[in-house]
C-alpha cells in the first residue's frame, strides 16, 4: 500500500516555524489502527487523513496516542494540499468531521477557517492545574480545555509546566493566555493527556480564545500570537456562533509511506 504524505507548516509564511501536521489524502478508510500507527510513525502533533465525500472530504485527525475531534492547524494544511495538489481551481473546500462541517476558504494569501464557537466559562481550579502550571492566574475557566488568564505577556513566555501533573487533569489540553504586548492576544496550549506536552500553534484552542478576547476587548477582529518555541499567527474574527480562524501555511515536504 502506497498512501501520499505532506507535512505542512501551518500558521506560518516560512519553514520551520509554525505548527507542522501531516496530511494524508485516500481513497477509502483503512482500519483506524493503522490510522493511528501512522500518526505514531509521523510523531508530530497532529497527522489529518480524508477521504473524498460527497462535496468535499471527510477529514479525521490522529495525534501519536488518539483521535481527536477537532484540530485547527492540521485542517489548514489539509485545505493548502486541496487547493496546491488536488484541486487547483478551487477557493473553497468543505471538510466533514466529528465536530461538523468545516470550511476553508481563500482570502488573499490567508487561509480562512470556519469553526464553531466555544467560549469558555468559570470553573474551579484543580490543585493539579495550579501545581503543574507553577504561576498564579488571574482567573481559571474552562471550555473543551480549561483556559488560564494570565496578568502578562511576559508569564506565559516563561512558564515551564509539570507536564505529570498536567496529564492528571479531566481535560482535553490547557491553554494559558494573556493580552499581548505586539498582538490583541498571546497564549500557549499544554496537551499531554494526548501525547503532546506543548503544541506549537493551535487552530481549536482559537474556538474558546476569539469569543473570550472578543468580549474583553470589544472587537470582533483579532490578531493573535501563540507564543511557542516555533511560534504562530493567527488572524480572528468573532462571528457569534462561530469564529474565523485564519492563517498562512507552508509545504515541508512530500512523499509517500510505503506499508
Amino acid at each position: 500500500m502506497k498512501i501520499p504524505l505532506y507535512q505542512i507548516d501551518a500558521f506560518t509564511g516560512r519553514v520551520f516555524s509554525g505548527n507542522p501536521a501531516a496530511v494524508c489524502p485516500l481513497e477509502k478508510w483503512p482500519e483506524d489502527s493503522l490510522l493511528q500507527a501512522i500518526a505514531q510513525e509521523n510523531n508530530l502533533s497532529e497527522t489529518a487523513f480524508f477521504i473524498p465525500a460527497k462535496q468535499g472530504y471527510h477529514l479525521r485527525w490522529f495525534t501519536p496516542v488518539a483521535e481527536v475531534d477537532l484540530c485547527g492547524h492540521a485542517t489548514l494544511a489539509s485545505a493548502f494540499v486541496v487547493f496546491n495538489h488536488l484541486d487547483t481551481s478551487r477557493t473553497q473546500v468543505d471538510f466533514e468531521s466529528r465536530s461538523g462541517k468545516l470550511s476553508v476558504s481563500l482570502e488573499g494569501n490567508l487561509l480562512s477557517m470556519d469553526f464553531p464557537s466555544q467560549p469558555p466559562t468559570p470553573c474551579d481550579a484543580p490543585i493539579e492545574l495550579l501545581e503543574g502550571l507553577g504561576e498564579k492566574p488571574s482567573g481559571v475557566l474552562r471550555s473543551e480545555d480549561y483556559f488560564v488568564l494570565f496578568s502578562e505577556e511576559d508569564v506565559i513566555r516563561r512558564l515551564s509546566p509539570d507536564m505529570a501533573r498536567l496529564k492528571r487533569l479531566n481535560s482535553r489540553g490547557i491553554i494559558v493566555t494573556a493580552r499581548g504586548q505586539n498582538a490583541d492576544f498571546v497564549s500557549r496550549f499544554f496537551a499531554p493527556k494526548l501525547g503532546v506536552d506543548e503544541d506549537p500553534v493551535t487552530g481549536s484552542a482559537h474556538c474558546a480564545l476569539t469569543p473570550y478576547w472578543a468580549k474583553e476587548l470589544n472587537k470582533k477582529e483579532l490578531y493573535a500570537l501563540q507564543i511557542s518555541r516555533r511560534g504562530g499567527e493567527l488572524y480572528c474574527r468573532d462571528r457569534g456562533e462561530r469564529v474565523t480562524i485564519a492563517g498562512r501555511a507552508v509545504e515541508y515536504m512530500k512523499g509517500v509511506i510505503t506499508i
